[in-house]
């Protein structure tokens, strides 16, 4: 017979996961109008308070590249405030179970998070990125891969110094955007070259959608085989073809338990253009349609994981409010499909009932809870030649 029990077929799969939001950093670098400070905090504060303990907080690169994050400063400030772990504490949140990042793609704002941290309002953990395809490197980076990697080992051994997390992002893993096609063990190798210079842990990114799922089952079991202690694996996928839920999946039954997100599928490339201004941003736009480009949808994600059951530590229900909040911040229809049709209710949706159906089964002298005619065996006979 066939094993029904879905754990028993995955062994490796969670029962519980991690999802860390990136909207303010990851979502908000894609949109073409400045999102107010306050607005930032508001959807901060609002993602922590629904159970978020994972959050990008903002990029501490050159704000002149890119003028969305010109507020990064008063963001952390505003997290390290007391005020702020008072909220937290008020709420039952543990203020020391947040991890509050920053992205730093390049040297000096890895500088500038340890001088933060100096202050007293520094991100616990930074982020540096490597892809495996080097056109796709150099377009992030302005480097070559070699000369990237010598740059990230020196800022890997200051940050330790400063007590500060690093995260190594291993990109373009299932293939580039620029590039093409890419091999599954060139990622398994970057993904240990992190780990040998003292990365804390990785991002495994995806972030043009090219990932399918049987790759994403083969990729995470070849690092699982060669790397298995799940806390140091992260999952990171762009949806681009609406097929990202299903990498989701893959990853599960490979044993991931670590992910990422956007509220509303934001996210992808940051804006070259603001406001009514043209910014140099990470240069032209490598896709087609930038409606496209985001990330799996974190209210959709959340009703995924928790209808299948895996424990995860968010109020969904507030989640998809907040989600509905964000359509009228960004001023347009977003991605997820959750803020809409909601939940699936065990209890139906009653209001759509057509009227008349009780009297009419009394009419037939039918039990209210009658399915099959009177007379009908108490099971279905299949057919001999349907038969096993």
């Amino acid at each position: 017979m066939t094993e029904y029990d879905y754990w028993k077929i995955f062994p490796r799969m969670p029962r519980k996961v991690t999802i860390g939001d990136i909207t303010i950093r990851d979502g908000f670098q894609h949109l073409e109008r400045f999102i107010s400070t306050r607005a930032k905090i508001f959807y901060l504060e609002e993602l922590i308070f629904a159970g978020c303990r994972n959050i990008e907080v903002t990029n501490l690169g050159n704000p002149f590249l890119m003028p969305q994050f010109s507020d990064a400063e008063e963001l952390l400030k505003h997290l390290r405030s007391q005020r702020f772990k008072d909220r937290c504490a008020r709420k039952g949140i543990n203020y020391d179970d947040l991890v509050l990042t920053a992205i730093t793609i390049r040297e000096p704002a890895v500088d500038r998070a340890i001088r933060l941290k100096e202050e007293g309002i520094g991100p616990d953990r930074v982020l540096m990125m490597v892809s495996t395809e080097e056109e796709h490197h150099f377009a992030n980076s302005g480097c070559t891969l070699p000369e990237y990697w010598e740059e990230s080992e020196r800022c890997t051994k200051k940050c330790r110094d400063a007590g500060i997390k690093m995260c190594g992002t291993v990109s373009t893993i299932w293939g580039s955007p620029i590039g093409g096609a890419t091999r599954l063990e060139d990622a398994v190798e970057f993904t240990k070259r992190w780990l040998e210079i003292g990365a804390d842990d990785i991002e495994h990114a995806d972030h043009d959608g090219s990932a399918s799922a049987p790759e994403v089952y083969r990729y995470f079991s070849m690092i699982l085989d060669e790397i298995p202690d799940t806390r140091l694996h992260i999952a990171h996928f762009h949806e681009t073809k609406r097929v990202a839920s299903a990498s989701v999946l893959a990853a599960l039954q490979a044993g991931i338990c670590h992910f990422e997100a956007t509220m509303g599928g934001l996210g992808g490339q940051p804006a070259n253009f603001l406001d009514d201004c043209p910014v140099p941003g990470t240069g032209e736009y490598y896709y087609n349609d930038p409606r496209y480009v985001g990330l799996i949808c974190l209210e959709d994600l959340l009703v995924q994981i928790d209808e299948m059951g895996i424990a995860h530590g968010y109020d969904v229900d507030r989640i998809l409010w907040l989600g509905r909040q964000l359509e009228r911040t960004a001023g347009h229809r977003l991605r997820s499909e959750a803020i809409i049709n909601g939940r699936t209710l065990k209890e139906g949706h009653p209001r759509f009932a057509r009227p008349g159906l009780a009297k009419r089964k009394a009419k037939r002298g039918e039990r209210p809870d009658q399915n099959l005619p009177d007379g009908w065996g108490a099971a279905a006979v299949l057919p001999e030649h349907l038969r096993r």
